[in-house]
């Protein structure tokens, strides 16, 4: 009979504990990435990454700053990366970068703390070089990981331009780049329509490593036409356009579009 009336305590309690998980799954915050590509440093060239709090409630914000090489890199006058921003604050952050390179990139991270609310950081990057005495600035373009993007086109119109590539996540990934002078194959498959595929001239594989980036150019050797496929599951892609100056500085071509594997 002891035993018996042990149990109703034993069993409430069981569901009090699985009451209050879901209740805590419910209420889980979640975390919002964005990307800020190819950012130029150097003797004449600095960038700068802008954050603004757009809402009306206090928000947790991480800038986390990277070398080319993936490695981590400290901001300018701050000792961490995890930032609160009050409403309607703003703040401007620098990496700590002396070498000159237009690789560097920074992952912004924002804390949501419950499922209903949305995103309310705004995130704008900025980069700055002196050329003849002049002060360039071109802006760069927000951008969000997605898995295995990729790129095929015709090179006419792409003079000089270059595919930037970051792998934000943890793991290797891969790229395949084919060059092209125009011919195309194709393999039977099947009852399926065959698809044509380039016939490439010069091609490689090359592998990325956690948080690392390339910069690969549209252009080799008279190519025609261009492709790269990725393999990773949190990739950035963007096309990079030379700007008529002095030093190694890009604008963001945002006309490109490219593909997206669709989940299955």
């Amino acid at each position: 009979m002891a035993s018996r009336f042990r149990s109703g305590p034993l069993i409430l309690g069981a569901t009090l504990i699985l009451a209050n998980l879901a209740g805590g799954a419910e209420l889980r915050e979640r975390v919002v990435e964005s990307i800020l590509p190819a950012l130029a440093y150097g003797p004449h060239c600095w960038s700068t990454i802008e954050l603004q709090n757009l809402g009306d409630r206090a928000v947790f914000v991480t800038v986390e700053g990277h070398r080319s090489s993936g490695a981590l890199v400290p901001l300018v006058g701050h000792a961490g990366i995890l930032f609160r921003l009050a409403p309607s604050e703003s703040g401007n952050y620098k990496l700590a970068l002396e070498e000159e390179t237009t690789g560097a990139w920074v992952k912004v991270k924002e804390n949501v703390p419950r499922p209903e609310q949305s995103p309310v950081i705004a995130v704008r990057g900025v980069t700055e070089c002196v050329v003849n005495d002049q002060l360039r600035t071109t802006l760069r373009e927000l951008a969000y990981p997605t898995r295995n993007p990729w790129f095929s086109g015709d090179v006419a119109g792409l003079p000089g331009d270059m595919i930037y590539l970051i792998n934000s996540a943890e793991h290797a990934a891969t790229a395949s780049v084919c060059y092209s002078a125009g011919g195309l194959y194709s393999v039977p498959a099947g009852s399926r329509p065959a698809q044509l595929a380039p016939i490439c001239s010069s091609a490689f594989d090359v592998q990325v490593p956690p948080f690392g980036t390339r910069q690969i150019p549209i252009e080799n050797d008279g190519n025609t036409h261009f492709s790269v496929k990725t393999r990773g599951e949190s990739m950035v892609l963007q096309m990079l356009r030379p700007v008529a100056a002095g030093v190694r500085m890009y604008s963001v071509d945002s006309t490109v579009k490219f593909g997206e594997e669709v989940p299955k």
